[in-house]
């Protein structure tokens, strides 16, 4: 079976010296569900801007299988009852965020 989406080594640095993600290697098969969930700065949003391919300045590699198209929805677009307009969870220690990334066939 052929993967859907593939990181090998990938990395981001927020100039002038901010890593937020370092040497991460991930493949996903079709119909994988995962999860992004980190404090804020952790990187969510940098790793699903990298995957949905609207950031291209990372290191590593990052590309979708052939005929794979990609959406990331905004902020606060898949917010439920438990969350505010940003998508952040409400309740709970710390400020965690949960992100939401799409794959489908062409």
């Amino acid at each position: 079976m052929q993967y859907i989406y593939t990181m090998k080594g990938l990395g981001k640095v927020h100039p002038p010296d901010a890593r937020v993600l370092n040497d991460i290697w991930l493949s996903f098969l079709p119909g994988a569900k995962i999860g992004v969930l980190g404090l804020n700065g952790a990187g969510k949003s940098s790793l699903l801007r990298i995957m949905a391919g609207e950031d291209t300045e990372f290191i590593g590699e990052a590309f979708p299988a052939d005929g794979i198209s990609i959406g990331f929805p905004p902020a606060g677009a898949e917010a439920g009852p438990d969350q505010d307009g940003q998508g952040e969870r409400r309740g709970g220690r710390g400020r965690h965020q949960r992100r939401c990334w799409t794959a489908t066939t062409s």
